[in-house]
């Protein structure tokens, strides 16, 4: 017992010792890069790369194209953010300024990925997406206390994954009895974030990165360079519901700062007396008959607005356009098969059908139009619409409806089990005829409020009836 307390005591006399001889050696010590990189939570975040990231890489080199492009900036993001992490173990934490500029290279890596889902969607646009959103589950690392404004790590990675989830299960939905190796990535990206990314931060940082207090100063960036601009809005964000237009909160918000390259005030001019509205001698108040005249010019006189080419065609034998269709309801697919897709785009008043069995059906950003279709092997969906009609002849395993407003969904009796998927929609409407084929349509409303309250530590949702007074 005695001899124990000794070498205890011995051992504590070492490290005293050792302490007094400077703080730069205790410094030197902390803030060396081969400790740090061979720290257990950098040897972890190794193997959850080795494991993980490799399996979703050779998941994406069977199937090739955009799949293996955006599984490179997977690769890309999680080096870099190893490389943040041995960083911090050697850098003090710096002011905020300071945090934009450090995690910068993490903001261009994520900014490359949602680039790629810009613009009209592709055949792969799910597996694009649900790495452009997933991706943000790496800015658990900004997180530096409550007064950064988002989630705790943990929280914060399985929040962003529900987001990914959305496109990550209509990839398993429509390759399911198609293309497994889809489904394999599907799921090895899924098996990276959750359990991957937030048990290894539920194990090592549940309360953020630890940075070294006595470590190097971190160095803001050089202002000569500034980032590239942030990519245009994403597919779900139309004129009549812009998602770029919300303010941005927690890690959102300082990714945007960073994205932006200038300070908050930079490019701002003072305003001088001379330059108020009370202060100009131009400004009267009093309204001019020929300015009233100008305003209320008829629109044939106001400038025209060219309106893109109307598209009505089968391309490379495997997807038919239906494009920018004004005022056309006759509009007829007869000669198609299973492996083909039908996608129509920014049409108006008008109607298609599809007397076949196709793949997919993907209506988007269409106005007042109907859409009559007998089967689909995947799934129909609705995205970015204003007042459409879907009526479905056969069968059709998913029916998804995003970002829409006014949806009638007509089923027949073959498709009664049908799944139907909704989000950021309202008045959509499904009508069956039930057990009689020639009876009248029997309309059900799908609820749009919901109710959630916190029981038990679980949160319970279910949706809000309405009953008349």
């Amino acid at each position: 017992m005695e001899e124990k307390l000794i070498q205890r005591l011995e051992s504590a006399v070492c490290r005293l010792e050792a302490l007094s001889t400077g703080s730069s050696t205790v410094s030197r010590s902390l803030g060396s890069g081969d400790d740090a990189a061979s720290e257990p939570s950098i040897l972890a975040f190794e193997d959850l790369m080795r494991n993980c990231v490799r399996k979703v890489s050779d998941a994406a080199e069977k199937i090739g194209g955009q799949v293996l492009e955006v599984t490179r900036i997977v690769e890309e993001a999680f080096s870099v953010e190893k490389e943040l992490l041995v960083t911090i173990k050697q850098t003090q934490k710096p002011d905020l300024a300071g945090l934009a500029g450090f995690f910068k290279p993490l903001n261009e890596v994520i900014l490359k990925a949602n680039a790629l889902t810009a613009g009209r969607r592709t055949e792969f646009f799910n597996h694009l997406k649900t790495v452009a959103d997933a991706l943000s589950a790496l800015a658990w690392i900004a997180y530096t206390g409550k007064e950064s404004g988002m989630s705790m790590p943990v929280a914060h990675v399985e929040e962003t994954w529900q987001t990914a989830e959305f496109y990550s299960n209509k990839i398993l939905v429509e390759f399911k009895n198609k293309d497994q190796n889809h489904v394999e990535w599907a799921r090895a990206v899924k098996e990276l974030f959750l359990p991957g990314l937030r048990d290894y931060v539920k194990r090592f940082y549940p309360l953020g990165p630890v940075w070294n207090p006595a470590g190097k100063i971190a160095k803001a960036p050089t202002p000569s360079a500034p980032a590239p601009p942030p990519p245009s809005a994403p597919l779900f964000s139309t004129e009549t519901s812009q998602a770029s237009t919300r303010p941005k909160e927690g890690m959102a918000a300082v990714f945007q700062e960073i994205s932006s390259g200038k300070s908050v005030t930079e490019g701002l001019r003072k305003v001088t007396d001379d330059m108020k509205t009370k202060n100009r001698g131009d400004r009267t108040g009093i309204v001019n008959t020929s300015e009233i005249g100008r305003r209320n010019l008829p629109s044939s006189s106001k400038k025209s607005v060219v309106a893109p080419n109307p598209k009505f065609e089968l391309q490379m034998g495997r997807k038919w356009a239906i494009e920018n269709q004004i005022g056309n309801k006759n509009l007829v697919i007869s000669e198609c098969d299973a492996k083909q897709s039908v996608y129509m785009y920014g049409c108006k008043n008008s109607v298609v059908q599809v007397q076949g069995k196709v793949n997919n059906i993907t209506v988007d950003k269409c106005t007042k139009s109907g859409v009559v279709f007998t089967d689909v092997v995947a799934a129909c969906e609705i995205v970015n619409c204003n007042g459409i009609e879907i009526q479905c002849q056969g069968s059709a395993p998913t029916i998804s409806v995003d970002n829409t407003g006014g949806c009638q969904l007509y089923l027949s009796n073959d498709s009664l089990k049908s799944s139907i998927t909704t989000a950021k929609s309202s008045e959509i409407n499904v009508l069956v005829r039930g057990n009689d084929p020639d009876g009248d349509w029997v309309e059900h409303v799908l609820p749009q409020q919901f109710l959630h309250v916190l029981k038990d530590g679980r949160i319970e949702t279910t949706p809000v009836s309405h009953s008349g007074a």
